[in-house]
């Protein structure tokens, strides 16, 4: 798997094109904004999902202009996939207008997940892992393969998401990095919904948030 890292919008969203090389068919994770980019990037591969690891609003509001896009160049439209949880946070704007953004409504999605569930792409098998504590319906995308996740806004390089936005909770979240996340190998890569990316074991050992697991 090759992923492509565009950091995007207001908020400094990390926004991923993933693609299996041989099949030249990729994912689009979390466009949160400059949709037009996100396209340019991905414009060598068929897009099959358009996947958001949460709802809210900076990893949310590419996804029209992203898969209207698509549509216009995929025989194949793109699959919009967010977890069941997920789903009306994400009918309700990702909450773009609590914090002042104008709402960019998305499409409703094509296909609601839930943990242990599959995506394919070629020879890349991407698995759902369910990691609430920031939003309800956080999810985590697991490629044991590559030994890569994406795992949005739950875990970062020597940081934690936040837990004190409607439907988050700080035990929840400590017990899903706890839970699905740190049982992955110390070598896989994490690559977070901001900031740098960084690997399990690298967290495991000098994030504090996670001293007390």
């Amino acid at each position: 798997m090759i992923v492509h890292t565009l950091t995007v919008g207001t908020l400094q969203t990390n926004c991923y094109v993933i693609e299996d090389p041989k099949a030249k068919v990729g994912a689009i994770i979390d466009p949160g904004a400059e949709a037009q980019r996100v396209l340019n990037r991905a414009a060598d591969l068929e897009i099959r999902y358009v996947i958001n690891t949460h709802a809210h609003f900076d990893h949310t509001m590419g996804n029209a202009a992203v898969i209207e896009g698509l549509q216009a160049r995929q025989r194949t439209p793109p699959q919009l996939v967010v977890h069941t949880l997920a789903a009306p946070l994400l009918a309700a704007d990702g909450g773009a207008s609590l914090f002042g953004f104008r709402p960019v409504p998305s499409p409703p999605p094509d296909l609601l997940v839930a943990h242990g569930d599959t995506l394919s792409l070629g020879a890349t098998v991407l698995r759902v892992l369910h990691t609430p504590g920031h939003s309800p319906g956080s999810i985590s995308l697991y490629d044991a393969e590559s030994e890569v996740a994406f795992v949005g806004d739950v875990l970062f390089w020597h940081g934690v998401g936040r837990a004190d936005l409607p439907g988050g909770s700080w035990q929840t979240l400590l017990e899903s990095i706890r839970d699905r996340l740190l049982v992955l190998p110390d070598g896989t890569r994490i690559y977070a919904g901001h900031g740098p990316s960084t690997t399990i074991g690298e967290e495991r050992a000098n994030n504090p948030y996670l001293r007390q697991l």
